[in-house]
């Protein structure tokens, strides 16, 4: 199981931890899942669990690098140079012949050269006269010319394992000849979302007391996007028995249990699951918002109890459950939290005891906190697309000062 924290009390209101310590306990847990081949084509987004070693050199042969005229170096002098075309090389064609002195050869990007050539005349630079070429000046520089294994050979380490697969290193794994490629298993997520109140979306004007269920679409959008499968999504009563009972609905490496994560009377999202054997490594984190937050490992499942407040809610989820499905999917989690230093474009606050995590909108001047912080808010996720990082009683900042921002998925 790893190192764990210690949790308060039922009924302290202390949190138990800093952010920093309960991002380590995470990531001593998230642990690569199981290792898959899949094709290239459905390997996009995912890490990699074995290096990707080229099966072939490129270029495989000598070829022109532009479309032109292959000519012995030799032959070449000041003024005009007039040449014999002895034919044309196309890119997968047949090797084409030798040349011999005042003799040329029309190639196009790709092609192989013809013996003897050393250098390819750029096609802008020539004029073809029936059967001869005409080079009106001595061409310089570089001989446009592609050697055989200059990019790579075979057997080059290309990507190495946890590599994520992005599109350019997707040309880098097809370059090498390979249709598979052995990656991490994306992990599976079931979503539980409480609440008696809680309706689906469209269902709420039905029932005087209800609300829309505003957290479960847009919490299965952040599981997907951070590469994760998402294989159930319940929407459960305030109900201890239902909650527990989630759990065997379907295998899941990722239990999220949305609302119930508090101390009111019936937030039952971490008893339920403590019946059925749930070992807490974290609680009641020192953040704000999200201080209920908790996390625990239930056989080799793990489970991530999320407050009921929108945007608390999404705010821990950005924090924890996005860095939890990078640790599975074969990420470093330090690398799957791309905070960067921006220049806040408002003026903030002074912050309070806890470390605090503020919506704000991103431009390219810097970063805007939003008014109306309010963790049960929801108009403002509107436009929040990152949060900013405020340390635990820091002095009010200024227009122009940086400040850590995560950008939001």
């Amino acid at each position: 199981m790893g190192k764990h924290a210690t949790v308060a009390a039922a009924d302290a209101c202390t949190a138990s931890i800093d952010f920093d310590g309960a991002l380590a306990i995470l990531a001593a847990h998230a642990r690569p899942l199981d290792k898959e081949s899949v094709s290239l084509a459905d390997a996009g987004g995912r890490y990699l669990a074995a290096p990707v070693l080229a099966r072939i050199d490129a270029p495989r042969r000598d070829c022109a690098a532009m479309d032109g005229y292959a000519v012995r170096d030799a032959d070449l002098k000041g003024g005009t140079t007039f040449l014999r075309s002895r034919g044309t090389s196309y890119a997968g064609g047949n090797e084409p012949g030798a040349i011999s002195a005042g003799e040329t050869w029309r190639v196009m990007t790709g092609a192989r050269l013809p013996h003897g050539s050393d250098r390819v005349v750029m096609i802008e630079h020539c004029r073809h006269r029936g059967q001869l070429v005409a080079l009106d000046a001595r061409p310089l520089g570089k001989p446009h010319i592609r050697k055989a294994g200059s990019d790579f050979l075979a057997g080059d380490e290309l990507l190495a394992a946890g590599t994520r697969l992005t599109p350019p290193r997707l040309v880098v794994a097809a370059a090498a000849d390979r249709s598979e490629v052995e990656v991490w298993r994306r992990p599976h997520i079931l979503l539980v979302a409480t609440g008696d109140e809680i309706l689906a979306p469209g269902c709420a004007t039905r029932m005087l007391n209800a609300i829309p269920d505003s957290l479960s679409v847009a919490i299965e959008q952040m599981c997907i996007l951070a590469g994760a499968d998402v294989v159930a999504r319940l929407r459960l009563p305030d109900s201890e028995q239902a909650i527990a009972e989630a759990q065997q609905e379907a295998f899941a490496d990722v239990v999220v249990v949305i609302g119930g994560a508090s101390r009111g009377d019936r937030d039952f999202g971490r008893s339920a699951f403590a019946s059925l054997g749930l070992e807490v490594a974290f609680a009641d984190v020192a953040i704000k918002p999200g201080k209920p937050v908790w996390y625990g490992r239930l056989g080799r499942s793990h489970v991530l109890g999320l407050p009921g407040n929108p945007t608390a809610a999404f705010t821990v989820a950005s924090l924890f459950l996005a860095q939890l499905i990078a640790g599975l999917s074969g990420a470093a989690i330090p690398d799957a939290s791309p905070w960067q230093l921006r220049h806040a474009t408002r003026p903030i606050p002074a912050n309070g005891p806890r470390e605090a995590f503020l919506c704000a909108s991103l431009s390219g001047e810097g970063a805007a906190i939003c008014d109306r912080q309010d963790a049960s808010g929801q108009a403002m996720l509107a436009l929040a697309d990152c949060l900013v990082r405020r340390p635990a009683d820091a002095p009010a900042a200024n227009v122009g000062d940086l400040v850590p921002v995560l950008p939001l998925c």
